[in-house]
């Protein structure tokens, strides 16, 4: 393994945390030749914490760039920061206050090394609490990762699971730089690894490693978080009024496909007009009538065009839930 490794490193009031994620990752059997790490406007002392315990441990090798954001720039903006200052071939993305096991770089530099084709690789990881106490739960299995899910990523076909629904999480995340040629800037709409994800899904190649690892905490102050998929949170979820949720949708994907027919070069022209097909889908969900009736014939028709099975996050429970969902103010 020749190439050069980033860590692109996001912090926010993480000074509780910092020290342990640091300490994690400069365990690395294999360690990082950089980390980039970028404080959003912390009003604590993470990046005092951050330098006087890097500055404390002998790696000569290591490259350590502090960038300071006098006003906060957001989560995914904060990310484009780091990573537009890394220098590396392949960058990591790290939260504050995860926990990395030792051969969580090894293991992905390994797949890297062994496909020279692969632009994104993700993983699964155990939930922890504050204390770092096993939650029982992995990561995979709160977002109901499917072997369906997993057997189309391993063979290749990450483009049909992504233009339905996000199951990377950039804690657990490696990716090529060349894939910044088309993922740059990052657009508005999107959160920073749901964006690297579908952009390598779409213009490259995209798996997971089905193995945990990171511990990912879960505490009161994550910026991101996961939910549990509790039967009472998923009704709720169903009978929520419309409105945001399809706002964002149809914002991602118009963006999505817009970028695409910038690098149109770059794309396959079956995902590209996938891609198209998925941002009219969720336009028209969007703009679904408030009455519930008048939903009905639209709803159909895209169902009969198979676009509730091909683009809906849940498939045809999607389309129940279009239908009858209440409308939001």
């Amino acid at each position: 393994m020749t190439e050069r490794i980033s860590v692109a490193l996001c912090t926010h009031n993480g000074a509780r945390f910092i020290e342990a994620q640091l300490r994690s990752i400069l365990a690395q059997s294999t360690p990082p030749d950089e980390i980039v790490l970028s404080d959003d406007a912390s009003t604590d002392d993470t990046v005092d914490v951050a330098i006087a315990l890097v500055g404390s441990i002998a790696l000569p090798q290591l490259d350590f760039v502090v960038l300071r954001n006098p006003k906060a720039l957001g989560v995914t903006a904060n990310f484009e920061s780091a990573i537009r200052a890394t220098t590396g071939e392949l960058i990591v993305l790290s939260d504050q206050d995860d926990l990395w096991y030792p051969d969580r770089l090894s293991r992905a530099i390994k797949e890297f090394d062994a496909r020279p084709g692969l632009d994104f690789l993700f993983a699964d990881a155990r939930l922890v609490d504050a204390e770092g106490v096993d939650q029982g739960r992995n990561l995979f299995s709160v977002l109901e990762v499917s072997e369906q899910d997993l057997t189309a990523l391993h063979r290749g076909d990450g483009f049909s699971v992504f233009i339905r629904r996000n199951i990377a999480t950039g804690a657990t995340s490696m990716f090529r730089r060349r894939l910044l040629e088309v993922a740059l800037p990052f657009p508005t709409g999107w959160v920073h690894d749901e964006w690297l994800a579908v952009v390598a899904a779409t213009v490259g190649q995209l798996d997971s490693l089905n193995a945990a690892l990171i511990d990912y905490r879960q505490h009161a102050s994550n910026q991101i978080g996961v939910d549990y998929p509790t039967f009472r949170r998923k009704v709720r979820r169903a009978l929520e009024p419309r409105g945001g949720r399809n706002d964002r949708l149809a914002t991602q994907f118009a963006q999505l496909a817009e970028r695409l027919d910038s690098v149109q070069d770059r794309v396959l022209p079956e995902r590209l007009a996938h891609a198209r097909t998925k941002a009219a889908f969720e336009a028209i969900r969007q703009a679904l009538p408030a009455q519930r009736r008048r939903r009905l014939w639209r709803v159909l028709a895209a169902d009969r065009r198979g676009w509730y099975s091909e683009y809906a996050s849940q498939g045809r429970l999607d389309m129940v839930r279009d239908l009858l969902q209440p409308h939001g103010e």
